[in-house]
């Protein structure tokens, strides 16, 4: 009965995505980007073009399309300097599945720890929990008035006979008093004034993980399988629990909600999305280049195997997962590197080619680091701003502050190991330490920081280098 329903819902909804996605141009991108991240240019419009390629693709007939393959990207730069926070942002603005994995975490085939394709599983997960939520969201009003009856069944009982059952006395009479107390009732459900009292309900009982199979490469999916395959076998347990109302109609929604959505649906959406919008961003993928010199030693199973075994995930397989085969053809792959004791080209010529696009992130500088305390939405100095004045303190960052935080970043950065924008909270949070602490006490609410506070905190931490290093 709610399928026409859920699929015209469905096709309106991927019209809609396809609008947004066409009003999504490269320079839209960027511009969207910049509202959260200060400069690296290149790879704003590499990723941009990489997004709207999507786009292209789907507009091209069946017979081109999928002849076409997403341009992954290979990121080059220094830690924190935007690399991961580029590609969350991306997926986020096109609301694409999208996962961050290390290359480091796994090993070849054969060894123990985790397989490539976990990754994709994962991303199947992602995908579902975001198809779910939405469509959810689509049937939220009707599963609402569904649980809003079953709740009112729970605070009046209907009476014997009420629904037409045989053996029935009551009159018109009776059922017309029935109708106007349950739409008192109703009345004031909805005004909160039976928030205080308790209803019984029947609650699914979550069932006791039976096996765990997931220490070991390929072992995680096969231990889901036999989860999955020993939970149908066993019947669905219940028990009564006593809840509030309004802790009551939320679990009551919560299940009218899952009666609602097609399961079918759900898993072919999942699948769907993850295979033509999912972004997958691998990150310290150098940390996998292997340690030969000249070529004369072996192959390193934690290294070369790793970016043997990614080979046929980038090109495009097909990955095994417990909703269905997933194609990884049309998956966007961001992958990213500090490369400081190696370069690009020390990894293997296969993976090489699957990362066409290179591009090469700045190192921050001292007018970076003021410009990321200012100019994004998500500012350090507007975050600082908002959790203190949760505690009615009002805190002013003066110019030549800002100026000095900057200055201290980048020459820690300088002295020591260069971390970028990371170390920019490390030192707010240094200097902020004492205002934080004592925040809910102090009774002066209207603070300033200026060049000198700061160096007054700091001054015996940054002229001991051997301090800083440990501290900042």
């Amino acid at each position: 009965m709610n399928e026409p329903a859920l699929t015209q819902l469905d096709t309106a909804s991927q019209d809609s995505d396809d609008a947004f996605m066409a009003s999504l141009t490269p320079k839209q991108i960027v511009e969207e980007l910049d509202k959260f991240i200060v400069g690296q240019t290149k790879a704003k419009r590499a990723v941009g073009i990489a997004l709207r390629n999507r786009w292209r693709r789907q507009q091209l007939p069946d017979s081109l399309r999928d002849e076409v393959g997403p341009k992954n990207i290979l990121m080059i730069g220094p830690t924190g300097v935007g690399k991961t926070e580029i590609a969350r942002r991306l997926a986020k603005l096109s609301k694409s599945p999208f996962i961050k994995v290390e290359a480091s975490k796994y090993t070849e085939v054969g060894y123990v720890g985790r397989d490539v394709e976990s990754m994709i599983r994962d991303l199947v997960e992602l995908s579902k929990n975001m198809v779910k939520d939405e469509m959810e969201t689509s049937v939220r009003g009707q599963a609402r008035e569904q649980a809003i009856k079953k709740l009112l069944d729970l605070l009046l009982p209907p009476p014997p006979g009420m629904y037409g059952k045989p053996d029935s006395n009551l009159d018109s009479n009776g059922k017309l008093h029935y109708q106007q107390t349950r739409e008192k009732f109703s009345q004031m459900l909805k005004e909160g004034k039976l928030d205080e009292r308790e209803v019984e309900i029947q609650v699914r009982e979550k069932m006791p993980s039976i096996v765990d199979l997931s220490s070991g490469a390929g072992m995680d999916e096969m231990g889901n399988n036999i989860k999955d395959m020993l939970g149908s076998l066993m019947p669905q347990k219940t028990k009564s629990k006593r809840l509030k109302v309004p802790d009551a109609f939320k679990v009551l929604c919560q299940e009218e909600a899952e009666k609602l959505l097609d399961q079918d649906q759900i898993m072919e959406e999942t699948l769907k999305r993850v295979e033509q919008n999912g972004i997958i961003f691998i990150d310290e993928v150098d940390k996998i280049i292997g340690r030969q010199i000249g070529g004369t030693s072996g192959p390193d199973v934690s290294r070369e195997g790793v970016q043997r075994d990614l080979l046929p995930i980038v090109e495009g397989s097909s990955v095994n997962t417990k909703y269905g085969i997933v194609k990884t053809d049309h998956i966007l792959f961001i992958a990213a590197g500090a490369f400081h004791s190696a370069k690009p080209s020390d990894l293997i010529p296969e993976f090489q080619g699957r990362f066409p696009i290179r591009v090469e992130l700045d190192s921050l500088t001292k007018n970076d680091f003021v410009r990321i305390l200012t100019e994004p939405d998500n500012a350090l100095v507007k975050q600082y701003t908002a959790l203190l004045k949760t505690e009615q303190v009002n805190l002013t960052f003066l110019d030549d502050a800002i100026d000095e935080i900057a200055e201290m970043a980048a020459l820690v950065n300088q002295r020591m190991e260069n971390i970028g924008a990371r170390r920019l909270q490390t030192i707010m949070e240094k200097f902020l330490e004492d205002i934080s602490f004592d925040a809910p006490d102090l009774e002066e609410t209207d603070i300033t920081i200026d060049a000198k506070y700061i160096r007054d905190k700091l001054k015996d931490i940054i002229q001991d280098e051997d301090l800083s290093r440990y501290i900042l």
